[in-house]
């Protein structure tokens, strides 16, 4: 085994004894990225779910250079800027109208820590102090902060730090055509009068293994809520921003969240950055002459000005560009391939929602652990193909410039796995 001196830099999710190597990328442009030794790698997974345009987008780019000569950065209390305000009118305009006030924070984890303290501080400053309890959808990944992982399913990811996690209700994910159980068990849990906030990733549970439910089961679920006045938090780092088919994936069901959190594609892909939205009770709940009742909560880059500056530039790529016709063509494409897939008996549970693919390979030994996982992974790279297997779950989650050439590629490469793994 190599010795740990030659791991000065520490990757996330990384087991560095099983992949001593990293790839060395020194550019991107478009689907593509560049390595040091100078081969071009099809980014499959739009680099974590981030990369919505493609790598380096010009109009976003000029925007960051534009920006970084006039402000780089403010303390974010007591002040404001151009870019923060100009996004923040923008993202009203996108959301639902019930939501009405944007708070800026700088991950996705931190915008879902934001979206469990508002609900908490929401109850606590109107009186009803019981409302502590957090409902979260069984499979779910929020985060990997103590708060997100508390909120996310229990298991490998988080079982070293248990003893830091507080309590919640967990119901079942929805069974294929049957969300009696989830729905019953939802019901159940609100009725018991102590729950603050139900918290789910809309449509599609990612890290979870790319789960998929229906529309029609997150309205229900939503129903649920309203009926037993629980905060409804919906997590769309991943799932907005077109993944799904639509700007959001809430649009889908017809439904507004009381609290929503976006963060990934907010930028194009480009900076950090990440937004909570909340309904004007959540915040008129924590605006009062006792600054006890303020909401204690922010990071030193809170709406840095540059990366809200790329937002701005990434949603005028959305106004000016016809976005969601490359979002279905893309899905379009991606369909046809699921379906080729969907009649090999080496995989099974081929899904889709929008342009986000996913099977699973059929192996011994199924989940997150799979030995077929980094077996997986490794195949790929040899071929050029960013793709990064949860276990033997195979996803695709590319960029919406990809091409039909590109796909016919990364499914052809998918293909040949299972003859040499299945």
């Amino acid at each position: 085994m190599n010795s740990s001196k030659n791991f000065p830099i520490w990757h996330p999710f990384t087991q560095h004894a099983v992949l001593p190597d990293m790839v060395h990328i020194t550019g991107g442009e478009g689907a593509y990225l560049t390595t040091k030794d100078g081969r071009r790698i099809f980014d499959g997974v739009s680099s974590w779910w981030v990369v919505t345009h493609g790598h380096c987008h010009p109009k976003i780019i000029n925007a960051i250079k534009e920006q970084a000569g006039r402000l780089d950065q403010v303390i974010f209390a007591g002040h404001t800027h151009d870019p923060a305000e100009q996004l923040a009118e923008r993202l009203l305009e996108l959301t639902p109208s019930t939501l009405n006030h944007v708070f800026f924070s700088d991950s996705g984890s931190t915008s879902v820590e934001v979206a469990l303290k508002m609900a908490l501080g929401y109850w606590q400053n109107i009186g009803n102090k019981d409302r502590t309890r957090i409902i979260v959808l069984e499979n779910g990944y929020h985060g990997d902060t103590i708060g997100t992982m508390s909120v996310g399913e229990r298991g490998v990811y988080n079982a070293a730090y248990e003893p830091l996690m507080f309590d919640v209700t967990s119901i079942p994910f929805p069974a294929p055509n049957d969300d009696d159980a989830t729905l019953a068990a939802l019901e159940k849990a609100c009725k018991a009068g102590d729950v603050a906030a139900f918290i789910v990733e809309p449509l599609v549970l990612g890290a979870g293994g790319m789960l998929m439910y229906s529309p029609d089961t997150l309205g229900q679920m939503k129903a649920v809520c309203e009926a037993h006045d629980v905060l409804f938090i919906a997590d769309e780092v991943m799932t907005g921003w077109g993944r799904t088919g639509s700007m959001f994936a809430c649009e889908i069901a017809g439904i507004e969240p009381d609290i929503a959190c976006y963060s990934k594609g907010i930028t194009g892909g480009s900076l950090p950055l990440a937004v909570t939205l909340c309904r004007s009770e959540i915040f008129q709940a924590h605006y009062s002459t006792d600054r006890s009742k303020t909401f204690f909560h922010s990071s030193s880059y809170t709406a840095n000005p540059i990366a809200c500056a790329a937002a701005v530039a990434n949603l005028e790529i959305w106004r000016d560009e016809p976005v969601l016709d490359r979002i279905a063509g893309l899905a379009g494409m991606q369909h046809e391939w699921l379906v080729r897939i969907g009649d090999d008996e080496r995989f099974e549970n081929t899904r889709q929602c929008g342009t986000i693919t996913a099977m699973d390979l059929k192996v011994r030994d199924e989940g997150y652990l799979s030995n077929v996982g980094p077996k997986l992974y490794a195949f790929f790279q040899e071929r050029n193909l960013l793709l990064r297997p949860l276990g033997n779950t195979i996803y695709v989650l590319p960029p919406y410039c990809t091409t039909q050439a590109d796909l016919d590629n990364v499914y052809g490469a998918i293909t040949d796995a299972a003859e040499a793994f299945a």
